[in-house]
């Protein structure tokens, strides 16, 4: 393991006392919960989607506004999530954060209009952005440094997975069974729990003395919702659209405005001595690039079950479970793995994985069948997902003070959230190139009704494909983690 020499807390920040273990326990069970709730509301949306435009009359524009007014909120403030959370107490902005994202649960599954429902998830996206990084600092709050820490993490890793795959199940059985809306008001009882339960088992944390860096905040809220908006447009708009390159222009000369701003700012949103030690600003690099590796599985597999091999939405979240039981299974087996070899050697076990599986994923065909083929892919993918997420996590929050957990969460969710839209932007882009090339010249002698299909499964592949190179990137970012024994330094 690699030796951590980090400096004494700051006056006014010392870190909280351990919470017995039984406490800390149950605490670490909400916190996951709250992560898995965040983690699954997006599947939940999407599978829901086409009831909404039908009972509410929305089209193609007014879905996507579905989707991206939570991606707008959530990835804009989520650094300054992170922060307020230091501020202020990290226990009393997490509550203020899930209470927000359940009641803004709770109003769009009676959403009267489209508009509606649209002003809510911009809601739901500002509670995601507070709850999220707290409930990570919350974590490493509980748990220092060490075997104990490694483990809750990967506690995390699997509940998420658990509740995803639930989620996917309860989602697939209510629009097959019933109402959209109902699938949309499944994480409300999930968030009263929290909110009723957290409070007796999780203990406040003491606040850092600091005032909010109101230009930082403005900044980094704009740049990163222009960064999040132009690249979820890229999904349905060409890459020379004028709105696209504006939007991504500005968000990155916001987001250098941002960085020479907090260089010079008395208590920053983000400290930027973070990104000095190397082995986490790898750990943020990694952890922007896996994205690409994991966004096209959920986006392209449910299509492919559901319009090529025919399934209901039921049954095609069921072929999806595999990804979820590697990863439960494996997330334990990632700590013992990476205390014997350390976390470059799993990360890039992990990332070759994700290669082979997305390459695995490539091939599949109309006539693939699932349990030679798609089911050991997903397999060998969320396999490869648990042990990409346990070294990345880690790193990126590991040799911390503990006035700066918050920010150090902030930044782990925001890279996340922006990755994961780069990934599917990019990804998009590969399959609507590759589908119009496939269209342009189908297999001589190919039905015309099966043409739909054949330029589908072109797309897929080349998507796959891409998907392939961002764990390459992943690949190549894990050769730079300093191996497991070498001296680590916080860079201050």
């Amino acid at each position: 393991m690699s030796a951590h020499v980090t400096e004494p807390p700051a006056l006014g920040t010392a870190p909280p006392e351990p919470a017995p273990a039984a406490r800390a326990g149950l605490a670490l069970g909400l916190l996951a919960t709250c992560n898995a709730m965040i983690m699954i509301d997006e599947s939940m949306v999407n599978i829901a989607l086409p009831g909404m435009g039908q009972d509410l009359g929305l089209g193609p524009v007014g879905l996507g506004w579905v989707l991206n007014a939570y991606l707008l909120t959530f990835g804009g403030l989520l650094l300054l999530g992170g922060r307020t959370g230091d501020l202020l107490g990290r226990r009393r902005v997490f509550l203020a954060g899930v209470a927000l994202f359940t009641a803004a649960a709770a109003l769009r599954g009676l959403a009267p209009s489209g508009e509606f429902l649209i002003a809510v998830r911009a809601v739901q996206g500002i509670g995601a952005a507070f709850a999220a990084p707290s409930a990570l600092a919350l974590v490493l709050s509980l748990f220092p440094e060490g075997a104990g820490r490694k483990k809750a993490i990967a506690v995390c890793t699997a509940v998420g997975a658990l509740s995803t795959a639930g989620g996917l199940l309860l989602s697939g059985a209510l629009t097959s069974l019933s109402s959209w809306r109902w699938v949309l008001l499944l994480n409300v009882p999930i968030g009263v729990a929290i909110l009723l339960l957290a409070p007796l088992v999780i203990a406040e944390t003491p606040r850092s003395r600091g005032r909010f860096d109101l230009a930082g905040a403005v900044l980094s809220t704009a740049g990163a919702a222009a960064l999040v908006f132009g690249l979820a447009r890229v999904a349905e708009h060409p890459w020379s659209d004028p709105l696209v390159v504006g939007t991504l222009t500005a968000g990155v000369l916001l987001l250098v405005t941002f960085w020479f701003v907090e260089r010079r700012a008395e208590q920053p949103v983000v400290v930027l001595r973070l990104f000095a030690d190397r082995d986490r600003l790898t750990a943020y690099t990694g952890t922007f690039a896996v994205q690409g590796a994991l966004i096209g599985t959920m986006f392209f597999l449910i299509q492919y079950f559901q319009y090529v091999a025919g399934h209901d939405p039921l049954t095609s979240a069921l072929a999806l479970t595999p990804v979820a039981v590697a990863m439960i299974t494996m997330s334990g087996a990632a700590v013992r793995i990476e205390r014997a070899v350390g976390p470059k050697r799993l990360m890039l076990t992990g990332a070759a994985l994700l290669v082979v599986a997305n390459l695995w994923l490539s091939r599949l065909e109309a006539g693939s069948g699932y349990w030679n083929t798609a089911l050991p892919a997903l397999l060998v993918f969320g396999t490869g997902m648990a042990f990409c997420v346990l070294p990345t996590t880690i790193l990126g929050t590991s040799g911390l003070r503990h006035d700066e957990a918050g920010a150090a969460s902030s930044v782990h969710n925001a890279l996340q959230t922006v990755g994961a839209s780069l990934g599917l932007a990019v990804l998009v882009t590969v399959a609507a190139r590759a589908g119009s090339a496939a269209a342009e010249n189908p297999p001589a002698g190919l039905p015309e009704e099966a043409v739909q299909g054949h330029v589908f499964l072109e797309s897929m592949s080349a998507s796959f494909t891409a998907g392939a190179c961002f764990a390459v990137a992943a690949f190549a970012v894990a050769l730079f983690i300093r191996p497991a024994g070498a001296t680590r330094t916080s860079g201050r």
